[in-house]
């Protein structure tokens, strides 16, 4: 089973909620030889529940979520006035 984290933000405005989605590793893994080479992880996994030290974690290529590409995806949500006719 795949674990995706997800971390909402919640603004002033009800209406609109940012998320924030933790995409593509990267950490380079040749940079002690001068080189440039990542791992190919896709998107971050975490490893444990949330509150926990493994939900930093990937589960796929265990880097801290700090190496992956931090995607803001905003949404708004919009409420449907019924009227009373």
């Amino acid at each position: 089973m795949r674990k995706r984290q997800v971390v909402v933000r919640r603004t002033e405005d009800s209406s609109q909620r940012s998320v924030v989605k933790y995409g593509e590793c990267q950490k380079n893994h040749a940079a002690n030889v001068g080189g440039y080479a990542v791992d190919g992880c896709r998107e971050f996994m975490a490893s444990s529940e949330e509150g926990t030290n493994g939900a930093l974690t990937c589960a796929a290529c265990g880097c801290h979520r700090n190496f992956h590409k931090r995607e803001l995806v905003e949404t708004e949500t919009v409420s449907e006035c019924s009227n009373g006719t």
